[in-house]
């Protein structure tokens, strides 16, 4: 086996990874507010979940399109393939995705660790930007596509990360506020009921949605690795068993929930009523789907988190914790460059040793980081058992005071 296909074939191994830790990272995104309120039954909620975005990942391939082309420039002015991208079994772009996914899931861990919900679409994209500056310096990033209309880095990924909280933030509001002002006059206890019902749909249809989303742009970093390799030429479409195998990398890591992160967004913003979370689910659906029709890169996790604030702001007497949410714009701020950081530095030391030795030096870095962060997350363990424990002001990951497994 030459050097190019043993990367090739580590490539492929980290981007179903990353897939799994997006699957548990974002679990929260559809089923949080609905196991805070009770609405589902903590693993019926991942199951669920998981069912779905296994299905979502079918729906589309516009998102996996733009991750293939939108984040290197695969192609001179003239339209041709860069020689440098693929000379030698295209080693450097094989080594410049591998670092680049290195980049995403050592914040997604991080984040994860520390119940933070941040983007695993801007971690996954930060760490190609930052591997792809190491590797080919500033005119190697697809900043605007071919400059007659928002597209590539800025268009197509920046842009949205701006807009989506703000946009569902506002829709969620309304949509909150309307739905009190409308059942105003119903029982509680048939409103509570009826709100509960109206989560479980409208949580589906955010699992659905994420799975048009995020399962795709490892679908779009696989396709990207198998231009690199020369197996694959089509810039507009994706293999079958990349689908197949990152529908099910994304359901099975969906499926194990990522209990700290579901803790921070059903407990940490606000005291959530199923109401409430209805309108928020409601909203996150709505704008992910355009999103993924339009085929923009952007984080389930912003738009989440954006609907549930919005449904706090929208609730008239609701308590917000900003501070929380103060931690968690923090963290979005930073993950671009703390990804990309990572990610260049993967790739650096990978391009130094060189060759099949380099992606293996990578690959085992990876691995470190990732056992010692599990390690870690094990000294104060979060579950389907303690999920959904009284929030005690802080995210950090701590010795829980009971109900630990």
């Amino acid at each position: 086996m030459d050097a190019a296909t043993l990367i090739l074939v580590l490539v492929i191994v980290t981007a179903l990874a990353f897939d799994f830790t997006n699957g548990f990272h974002d679990t929260g995104n559809a089923m949080a507010t609905s196991i805070a309120t009770g609405a589902l039954r903590p693993k019926v909620a991942v199951a669920l979940s998981a069912v779905l975005n296994l299905v979502g990942a079918f729906l589309s391939v516009e998102v996996a399109l733009t991750v293939t082309n939108a984040v290197v420039n695969l192609q001179n002015s003239d339209g041709a393939p860069r020689a440098e991208l693929l000379a030698g079994g295209g080693e450097n772009l094989l080594l410049i995705v591998l670092a680049g996914l290195v980049g995403g899931i050592v914040w997604n861990l991080f984040t994860w660790l520390y119940g933070l919900p941040s983007s695993s679409s801007h971690a996954l994209l930060g760490g190609l930007v930052g591997s792809t500056l190491a590797g080919l310096g500033v005119s190697g990033v697809n900043w605007t596509g071919d400059g007659t209309k928002l597209d590539g880095v800025v268009g197509k990924i920046l842009l949205p990360a701006l807009i989506s909280p703000a946009i569902a933030i506002a829709v969620a509001a309304v949509g909150t506020w309307l739905v009190f002002r409308i059942t105003s006059g119903v029982a509680d206890r048939y409103r509570q009921r009826g709100f509960r019902w109206g989560q479980i749909g409208s949580a589906s249809l955010v699992s659905l949605a994420h799975g048009t989303n995020d399962a795709q742009k490892t679908m779009g970093v696989m396709t990207l690795a198998l231009i690199a390799a020369g197996q694959w030429t089509d810039l507009e479409a994706i293999p079958l068993w990349v689908k197949v195998s990152a529908a099910a990398a994304i359901a099975l890591g969906t499926y194990l929930g990522g209990w700290r992160i579901i803790r921070t967004l059903g407990k940490g913003l606000i005291e959530i009523s199923p109401a409430q979370g209805m309108a928020a689910e409601s909203s996150s659906a709505a704008v992910i789907l355009s999103s993924s029709h339009l085929g923009f890169a952007l984080s389930t996790t912003h738009v989440a988190t954006g609907s549930i604030l919005g449904s706090g702001v929208g609730r008239p007497g609701a308590q917000v914790r900003w501070s929380v949410a103060g931690r968690m714009v923090a963290a979005w701020a930073i993950t671009l460059p703390s990804a990309g950081l990572v990610g260049a530095l993967m790739y650096v030391v990978g391009n130094a040793l060189g060759g099949a030795l380099g992606g293996i030096v990578v690959f085992l870095v990876l691995a470190g980081l990732a056992g010692w962060m599990y390690h870690r997350s094990r000294q104060a363990p979060i579950n389907a058992h303690n999920v959904n424990e009284e929030w005690d002001g802080g995210a950090r990951p701590q010795r829980s005071r009971k109900n630990v497994h």
